[in-house]
């Protein structure tokens, strides 16, 4: 038998909290997996691409996962596609999970923990975050940022006027007309966007500040400058995938770009940020295990629950 969860039985068994320890250990043990995760891209005679990650895996996981996405921009909402989660003993399909509320949690959530890592210290909540580009990744990282630490304020800017104004009011923040105000106003900037072109330049940051860039996670998107990469402290999740697909990709920069990965913050091999006066980047494109750390999370409490739909696809 197969579990259906859909994204409202993804909402019913997740939890930021969860979710982010399942990601954090994911980080210190997924640095040599038996079998390297793969991103497939391509583009489609429509207005959107086709993504496929293949194979999620975790040492102490009995299981595996392959993603498979539509991303068409025009869309509401943009990506949409499923998860496959297989046992690992037999092959048998454990879960069918909605993709794009997986994809929202696990790269939003990544990305919290990633901030909160690179971040100037604050133990006061007095610095003030920004957002630019108020979708659903945006809404989980803010989410998943405030379980970790406090801010004093919040500001957002999106090209959807509208949006931002929703945004602002459920998060209890207030919207700006533009990148570079949210830029100008925040000590922590999270971006999440299609942008084809760098939003945020080195003229348009000041020192001790934080950004972290989730839209450039395929050929031709691209948020930060190569000027403002080449002057902070930049972090990535996987120096190759993000030489290839990533943001060093877009700005034209090598994989040696990259001064360290989330993983090797996480457990010791670099020390992260050691001035209060550096710039730092938190640089991700995403990768297959997370898909693995968040779904297995949420079929284990599926499974405890009873929540979703069981069907045979053999039947």
């Amino acid at each position: 038998m197969t579990r259906l969860l859909t994204r409202s039985d993804l909402l019913a068994v997740l939890d930021p909290e969860t979710a982010l320890k399942a990601l954090s250990e994911g980080f210190r043990h997924a640095g040599s997996p038996a079998v390297a995760g793969h991103r497939v891209r391509t583009d489609l005679p429509f207005p959107g691409t086709a993504t496929a990650l293949i194979p999620g895996l975790l040492p102490g996981i009995d299981a595996y996962t392959v993603k498979v996405n539509a991303k068409f921009p025009g869309a509401r909402p943009a990506l949409r596609g499923v998860i496959c989660l297989h046992s690992g003993r037999d092959g048998e399909l454990l879960a069918l999970l909605d993709s794009a509320t997986v994809t929202a949690w696990r790269t939003g959530l990544a990305a919290a923990l990633g901030t909160d890592v690179l971040a100037a210290p604050d133990p006061a909540g007095e610095a003030v975050l920004g957002v630019v580009g108020a979708g659903a990744q945006a809404e989980i990282m803010v989410r998943g940022l405030r379980s970790l630490r406090s801010f004093r304020e919040l500001v957002v800017h999106d090209t959807d006027p509208e949006r931002a104004s929703e945004f602002a009011i459920r998060h209890g923040g207030r919207a700006l007309g533009t990148a570079a105000g949210v830029a100008a106003a925040a000590d922590v900037v999270l971006l999440s966007t299609w942008s084809r072109a760098p939003l945020l330049s080195l003229a348009d940051s000041r020192p001790g500040q934080h950004f972290t860039t989730l839209g450039a996670d395929e050929p031709g998107k691209q948020e930060l400058s190569a000027d403002l990469l080449a002057a902070a402290l930049l972090v990535v999740d996987d120096r190759e995938q993000a030489a290839a697909t990533g943001a060093l990709a877009a700005a034209g920069l090598p994989a040696t770009a990259a001064d360290a990965t989330l993983g090797e913050l996480l457990g010791g091999a670099h020390p992260g940020r050691t001035s209060g006066t550096a710039r730092s980047v938190y640089a991700p494109v995403g990768l297959p295990w997370q898909d693995l750390a968040v779904a297995w999370t949420a079929y284990r409490r599926a499974e405890l629950r009873d929540v979703g739909t069981r069907i045979d696809l053999l039947g």
